[in-house]
């Protein structure tokens, strides 16, 4: 293994910037990303030099915010692993799998990628590479698919299962963990069948193969409703859960508005506090039978809330901030039963497509002094009213749709849509999709212990 471009190494206060490009002398070598990363990290033989050749003469290359640059250059892996910064830069860099071997290396790498300011590092480069994770088919078994910025399959994930579960959806994701929700089972009449008034909430991290499973919410009379908030640190959240429930200490006979009531899981306490009464309970979405249809932008929580008329299209919008205030907002104009809040640009964005126009629309609420609606575009749709919309998704500046036939990426600022070939994914069932990145996150918040470690019989 040997160096193409020297490293750099600038000292300022406290901050260590590195650059590095690595080649292998070994054509066999370069099939495999990892195998030649990883033979560098453990080569003894590595010469490290702080220079670069111009005209002939050793000379250090020096940046613009560069107050001092040091020349160092030594022939052991020992001195490089022990510059501060430099070691903890070269694997924050690294994929997420193969960091999970690395902890196998030696204990001082182990305590270094298993230390939260290694995770949180590592998710910030991780963050500029994120990807969608999609879910096509919903099963006892999750199987996901990575899809690139240029709309390509990248990798599969069999993500491994407990065993006697029901069928699993995912309702978000959020740097690197999915919340994936289920119906327990429940013995009637001596047979075991799906308790469809509760659901299990587990929140997973799919590359690192780990899963918590959260202690049950209180009894509920109906199907309940949750949305997931995250902050204000790396790795923590909250679980919104809004249930009908059974018993009301405070009056004994309650309507069943008075008895919607909500509780909220904190990942900092692991536990349920109850809120009380809720005005507003969060519509079911039809595209998911166990879903709802809710979105997590800028510390505040989005869900529909169904109309008088319909209980399937969207009336208005219930928000809930971080911390546990509860507001209702207005929707731009009437809207269909294909209609999706998303988080585009960092804003509320809300998604209508119009199936007998052909037609879709996208408004973003503008939120300075109060809450506004302003139509970015609307756009005709490239396929037929015929051709349900199932699910759509944003990241970044575009919208990722997954209708009944096709996937496309629609890039609403050019009107550009992007069709997709995604010829592996030959099933669909409640199909969702989310912006995904990997992480190293624990399930159950910042180096939290309680964790439920999923047999990882099927290699990812």
């Amino acid at each position: 293994m040997i160096l193409s471009k020297p490293f750099l190494i600038h000292n300022q206060t406290d901050n260590v910037s590195i650059s590095s490009t690595f080649r292998n002398s070994s054509s066999d070598s370069n099939k495999n990303t990892w195998g030649t990363s990883f033979s560098f990290l453990l080569s003894s033989n590595l010469h490290f030099h702080s220079i670069s050749q111009r005209k002939g003469e050793e000379r250090l290359e020096m940046d613009e915010t560069t107050d001092e640059c040091v020349y160092q250059t030594t022939d052991k892996w020992y001195d490089i692993e022990h510059v501060e910064n430099v070691l903890a830069n070269i694997l924050s860099r690294v994929p997420v799998k193969s960091l999970l071997v690395c902890k196998s290396v030696c204990k001082r790498w182990r305590r270094l990628i298993s230390s939260q300011a290694f995770i949180d590092v590592q998710l910030l480069w991780s963050q500029k590479n994120s990807v969608y994770i999609v879910y096509p088919y919903m099963d006892m078994m999750m199987k996901l698919y990575l899809v690139n910025n240029s709309g390509e399959i990248t990798k599969s994930i069999n993500f491994p299962y407990c065993d006697n579960l029901s069928l699993l959806t995912v309702v978000c994701s959020f740097d690197g963990l999915l919340c994936c929700i289920n119906y327990p089972w429940k013995v009637d009449s001596g047979m075991v069948v799906e308790d469809v008034t509760d659901v299990e909430i587990r929140i997973c991290n799919p590359v690192t193969k780990k899963a918590l499973l959260l202690p049950r919410g209180s009894p509920s009379k109906e199907k309940p409703s949750i949305g997931v908030a995250f902050g204000p640190k790396i790795n923590e959240y909250k679980i919104f859960r809004f249930f009908n429930a059974k018993r009301i200490s405070l009056a004994k006979h309650q309507s069943r508005v008075n008895r919607r009531q909500c509780e909220v899981y904190s990942s900092s306490t692991g536990s349920w506090s109850v809120i009380g009464w809720v005005p507003y309970y969060p519509m079911h979405s039809s595209h998911s039978p166990l879903g709802s249809n809710h979105v997590f932008v800028n510390g505040k929580i989005y869900w529909f809330i169904a109309s008088n008329e319909d209980p399937l299209i969207p009336g208005s919008i219930l928000m809930a901030d971080i911390e546990e205030t509860f507001e209702t907002i207005n929707l731009p104009k009437e809207v269909t039963e294909h209609s999706y809040l998303v988080n585009l640009e960092g804003h509320l964005s809300l998604v209508a497509v119009y199936d007998e126009d052909e037609i879709v629309n996208i408004w973003i609420l503008k939120d300075k002094n109060e809450p506004k609606w302003e139509l970015k575009c609307s756009d005709h749709i490239p396929f037929s009213n015929d051709e349900c919309v199932e699910f759509a998704v944003a990241r970044e500046n575009e919208i990722f749709f997954i209708t009944s036939n096709h996937h496309y990426i629609y890039d609403p600022e050019h009107g550009f849509w992007q069709e997709l070939d995604l010829s592996s994914i030959s099933e669909k069932k409640f199909p969702v999709a989310f912006a995904y990145t990997e992480s190293l996150l624990s399930c159950g918040g910042r180096m939290d212990p309680r964790m439920e470690y999923i047999s990882d019989k099927r290699s990812i």
